[in-house]
């Protein structure tokens, strides 16, 4: 199954993302399950968020998967919507 996770950052916290994008992309390549993933952008052009779509077996390792991320453990999110996503087009 797939899973999407919707991440909002906190409010002025681009300093916590790019000093915890290393650990985040090393997470990501060490994990095997991200299908895609890429930050979401102000109208500026900054990071501020992030679409992640997970292949997992379950919801729950979805949500797992989320919450060991170095970004979620740095405090980086304001909010996190994770939610089954099906994949019809691309």
């Amino acid at each position: 199954m797939r899973v999407a996770l919707f991440c909002h950052d906190k409010p002025g916290a681009l300093q916590v993302r790019k000093d915890n994008r290393t650990a985040h992309l090393a997470y990501i390549e060490a994990t095997g399950v991200v299908e895609m993933a890429g930050p979401l952008l102000t109208p500026e052009g900054e990071m501020c968020g992030s679409l992640v779509v997970l292949s997992v077996d379950t919801l729950a390792q979805g949500q797992a998967w989320a919450a060991a991320d170095p970004y979620a453990l740095a405090g980086l999110f304001a909010s996190v919507q994770i939610t089954e996503w099906k994949k019809v087009v691309g």
